[in-house]
């Protein structure tokens, strides 16, 4: 298949045009040819969108165990241009976890690509917890994620708060061949900086459940801020506010900022009861996000294509916002050989737009999804 007459934007992320040659689901060459294909005139063609925390969308969750919960999942997410998601999971037990990677590891997905699991604890604070479930809050146990690595191999991330357990040796261990990643944490910046040292290199939606950053203590927020791992923002404009954003972005330039959804099931649903990690939220009427019953922000509603265009509104500029909804997120998952940008030998993974941004059509390995 060819892509004629497209506006898009290269591996470099900047403006091209040309057409775009699709071969067994990847991109084969990207040049101007002579042989008929669509037209894609008036469209403008971005890579597909990467969401590498995401807890459920469209009624199911990744914490539901099962295989189903996962199609369901990528077939709301094709709707929204995510072409690739890791789906993440709550503070659980063991015996969660394992059903949750068991499924993920049979499960046949038609539209967007699961391309592994994100474990959101249970290696957490107390102090820190948020809506997670502080029943299952446990201390890091490298035997634990060797189990579940012996499930499913694609274990992708992981949240851990350094302080609140020995966590040295458990991120020496896995350093290599996870994410390993600071957030729902207590630690101050001197923990934080130590963690970071010893081979964290991202940190869980940055700002929320986590030590503040204040003219005289830097946190975990200003700490993660002042190094060079990737941190990943909400930008549903209520977990972190337009001028937050604004000047963070100036801060992490354009190849550090991770736009995530951590969204729940709610997503695309509108207002109503929801179950997250076994406890029950709500999603109110004109709501931003979905909420514990005490008004303690659960999880989001959102997606990464709103978000996408919130960031714009907020006066982010094009190129950010892009990288830090498709490459920046690759590479924290170290997907981006494969997806993540516009490029020969990567994924046929692209979404077109119209001149109004209004997403018209998504391709994920080359077929309309």
């Amino acid at each position: 298949m060819i892509l004629k007459n497209c506006t898009f934007f290269n591996e470099n992320f900047e403006k091209e045009f040309g057409d775009i040659k699709i071969e067994n689901g990847r991109i084969s060459e990207i040049g101007f040819f002579t042989e008929d294909g669509k037209d894609m005139s008036g469209k403008i063609i971005l890579p597909g969108f990467v969401d590498i925390h995401i807890h459920g969308a469209g009624g199911a969750d990744a914490s539901d165990g099962k295989e189903e919960a996962f199609e369901t999942m990528s077939r709301a997410l094709s709707k929204c241009g995510v072409t690739s998601f890791v789906g993440t999971t709550m503070t659980l037990p063991n015996d969660r976890l394992k059903s949750i990677l068991t499924a993920a590891k049979g499960a046949k997905v038609t539209k967007s690509k699961l391309i592994g699991i994100n474990l959101e604890g249970p290696y957490i604070a107390m102090s820190k917890k948020g809506a997670q479930n502080g029943d299952y809050v446990r201390a890091c146990d490298i035997d634990e994620i060797e189990e579940l690595f012996g499930i499913y191999d694609k274990i992708k991330l992981i949240t851990i708060a350094p302080e609140a357990s020995d966590s040295a040796k458990f991120i020496s261990h896995f350093k290599d061949r996870l994410t390993v990643s600071i957030g729902h944490t207590a630690a101050n910046a001197d923990e934080c900086k130590a963690a970071i040292n010893g081979g964290i290199s991202h940190a869980t939606h940055l700002y929320n459940a986590m030590t503040p950053m204040t003219h005289r203590e830097a946190g975990v927020a200003g700490t993660a801020l002042d190094s060079d791992i990737t941190c990943e923002l909400i930008c549903d404009g209520a977990h972190i506010c337009p001028a937050v954003l604004r000047n963070t972005f100036k801060i992490l330039g354009e190849n550090r900022g991770v736009a995530v959804s951590d969204s729940m099931r709610a997503a695309g649903l509108g207002e109503g009861e929801f179950e997250l990690g076994g406890q029950t939220v709500y999603v109110n009427r004109g709501g931003k996000t979905a909420v514990l019953k005490d008004g303690t922000i659960a999880a989001s509603i959102t997606n990464i294509f709103e978000e996408f265009k919130n960031l714009l509104s907020y006066g982010i500029d094009f190129k950010t916002a892009l990288k830090s909804c498709t490459i920046n997120p690759a590479k924290a998952v170290g997907e981006d050989a494969y997806i993540g940008s516009i490029a020969v030998g990567k994924c046929a993974d692209l979404i077109a737009l119209d001149e109004d941004l209004n997403l018209q059509e998504v391709y994920i390995d080359g077929i309309l999804a």
